[in-house]
């Protein structure tokens, strides 16, 4: 295989469903490659199933990728290019390289499960390669369409006497990787109805774009023997692979766009941080920390396609919250302040450090807001308390208030009244806050400020 210098890489998802965790790890995979060698990142929109292929979900996916900070440097849409491909499969069709099968779905199916009853592998026989022109069109006048396989090259003068023929290939996340193109059947490149399956379009696309990696999920190692062949007969260079583990959900199952399983829209819906779900997304399943990277560019300098190991790893929300939790409490206030003016919860730095350490989820700032200027429901006064908040009240310490106010106000009460730890604390947070739990109130109680201090008070 060519090697190449500056990478260019692709990242193809089909428009046909919701991005879910383990698409996003491909992009990252795909991005943060690029991003270290400073090279190119292409979205391919490979929206080849006229079908299933929406307007509604590619733009989803754009809106994705945006969200965790990958910009394509260009996008292109398979969609456009039909005319290519066709002219590609008729010059295979011409060298005899792709041929037509006329059997069905079903007549396939029972073949292959006589071959797997005799213990042999369930290789397609090239049985339509024996086909003149008039069974085809017996075929044809029953109302049968062909689909279109390519002929692989593993014989030397029969294509019927098949031979061991590997194809090696310097995997960029596994190292030297074998496939023997006579463990498998001729894939099948066109359908009945004409539509193109994935393959020979990728591999068109790969050759024009100037792909120079191709970066995807280790499901696919097998395909890339049959791929190598497909761009030795196009007659175009082919790309480095590498191939990285697939991830589980918290159960061990496989992720699906069609189940909407950890799909990227919901995870965003849900309040968590895109570097939560990046750094996740990209260092699980690595012999790597699993840290939460505070943006793209430190994920890029972390990441290291190497480590990355070959069994799958499970993607865990309970890790994801973790991860969360830390953007947050890291996050200063200029990064802060622009989002919280959005919720309408800007009320200044004093109380973004008060409050960052008691949210899971960014948005609940605007609860902790609506709390210090006053809106949340009071909670019931015990009879043994009263008399308690009304002698606090007259014991708060003049303005200016800093972070000493409430250990003061706190040790003033103690001594007066002989109470301590919880009973001298809770009395004092519910009817400050209405909560039982909290910010650390010398932090909070400086943002309350005094007038709204002794309102809430007897």
């Amino acid at each position: 295989m060519t090697k190449f210098t500056t990478p260019t890489v692709r990242f193809a998802p089909s428009p046909t469903g919701r991005l879910h965790i383990g698409n996003i790890r491909t992009a990252l995979y795909n991005w943060l490659f690029a991003q270290k060698q400073t090279g190119q990142f292409i979205l391919r929109l490979d929206d080849t199933d006229r079908e299933r292929s929406t307007d509604e979900y590619a733009v989803g996916i754009v809106e994705d990728l945006a969200w965790l900070g990958i910009v394509p440097d260009r996008t292109e849409k398979q969609s456009d290019r039909f005319a290519k491909y066709d002219a590609v499969a008729d010059a295979l069709r011409d060298k005899g390289l792709l041929y037509a099968c006329y059997e069905t779905s079903d007549e396939i199916d029972r073949r292959r499960k006589r071959l797997m009853a005799r213990g042999l592998p369930p290789v397609y026989d090239r049985a339509a390669l024996k086909l003149d022109d008039e069974d085809k069109a017996k075929f044809e006048a029953e109302g049968r369409r062909p689909h279109w396989r390519f002929l692989l090259p593993n014989f030397t003068d029969n294509a019927f006497d098949t031979r061991r023929t590997e194809v090696k290939f310097e995997d960029v996340m596994r190292g030297e990787q074998t496939v023997d193109l006579a463990s498998m059947s001729d894939p099948v490149l066109i359908r009945e109805d004409g539509s193109y399956l994935y393959t020979l379009p990728s591999v068109v696309d790969d050759i024009d774009m100037g792909v120079t990696h191709v970066i995807r999920g280790g499901d696919h190692i097998t395909n890339t023997g049959a791929q190598i062949a497909i761009f030795e007969a196009v007659g175009g260079p082919v790309p480095q692979f590498g191939h990285h583990n697939l991830l589980q959900d918290a159960s061990g199952e496989g992720l699906s766009k069609r189940s909407g399983a950890l799909s990227i829209s919901s995870l965003r819906q849900s309040g968590y941080e895109p570097m939560a779900v990046a750094s996740l997304a990209t260092l699980i399943g690595t012999g790597q920390p699993v840290e939460a990277c505070a943006d793209i560019q430190m994920l890029a300098d972390v990441f290291d396609p190497e480590k990355v190991s070959r069994s799958n790893a499970k993607f865990s929300e309970t890790d994801l919250d973790g991860l969360n939790d830390k953007l947050l409490r890291a996050m200063d206030y200029g990064q802060a302040e622009p989002r919280l003016r959005a919720i309408k919860a800007d009320l200044g730095e004093d109380f973004w450090i008060a409050v960052r350490p008691n949210i899971s989820r960014f948005e609940q700032a605007n609860q902790w807001a609506d709390i210090v200027e006053g809106r949340f429901d009071t909670l019931p006064v015990a009879p043994e308390d009263a008399e308690f908040l009304t002698l606090a009240g007259t014991l708060l310490p003049k303005e200016p208030w800093n972070d000493q106010v409430w250990p003061n106000w706190t040790s003033a009460l103690k001594e007066k009244t002989g109470r301590k730890g919880r009973h001298l604390f809770m009395p004092l947070r519910k009817a400050l806050t209405g909560q039982d739990h909290g910010p650390d109130m010398r932090q909070l109680m400086p943002v309350i400020g005094l007038p709204r201090t002794l309102h809430r008070l007897p």
